[in-house]
């Protein structure tokens, strides 16, 4: 059995919840400068996202709902998710970003992964918080995909991890196949191959016999 485990924003979404948040939120710039800052080594993960966090404290839910609700999968995500699901293939989704996002883009493309591992963004009064919890803040992805694999009862030499972030790297060395979707700067030399597109992934995975 073989497990692929996709990182979610930039990999199967072609956006980042969090920038879509801070959007709503007119605090876009403020964010990007700080994802820029993490992706120049100048911040941790768990940092910049804290930092990012804070900046949207007072969004109303029901703005923040809006965001969730209309995230989508990118061109060719949902029928390659399929795919793999037919051919019984575990799929994973291990992102630090936001599981409601992640539901509401699987839910629309009427598909479903065996499991998602997310953070969330605390709610209170009608609004966000500012905080932010979950197991991918301090924790790693290459813990993360040791776990599941444990639990499905996959050798981590046989997995596939996707993604493109630095976050993603240690997953991508960890796994037996490291995949890089578009992969930001300094990324690259953590994968054993790059893709630019969902069809590139698929015949991938088909020269790999991962999919019938």
């Amino acid at each position: 059995m073989t497990l692929v485990a996709f990182d979610f924003d930039g990999t199967l979404a072609d956006s980042e919840m969090m920038d879509r948040l801070a959007a709503r939120h007119g605090v876009g710039d403020e964010v990007a400068d700080i994802t820029e800052r993490a992706m120049r080594g100048e911040l941790s993960y768990a940092e910049s996202l804290r930092e990012r966090a804070s900046l949207v404290t007072g969004l109303a839910s029901e703005d923040a709902a809006d965001v969730y609700d209309g995230v989508r999968l990118r061109d060719g995500a949902g029928d390659l998710l399929r795919k793999l699901a037919d051919d019984g293939v575990r799929v994973v989704v291990l992102t630090g970003g936001f599981g409601r996002g992640v539901e509401a883009a699987l839910d629309a493309a009427d598909v479903t992964v065996d499991r998602v591992v997310s953070n969330r963004l605390p709610e209170a009064d009608g609004e966000l918080t500012g905080d932010v919890d979950g197991p991918l803040i301090e924790g790693t992805k290459d813990d993360a995909l040791v776990d599941v694999c444990k639990d499905y009862g996959v050798d981590v030499g046989e997995s596939i991890a996707v993604g493109d972030g630095a976050n993603d790297a240690p997953m991508l060395a960890e796994a037996g196949l490291g995949v890089g979707f578009q992969p930001k700067p300094g990324v690259e030399e953590h994968c054993d191959t790059v893709v630019e597109s969902m069809s590139e992934l698929e015949a991938l995975l088909r020269e790999r016999s991962v999919l019938e």
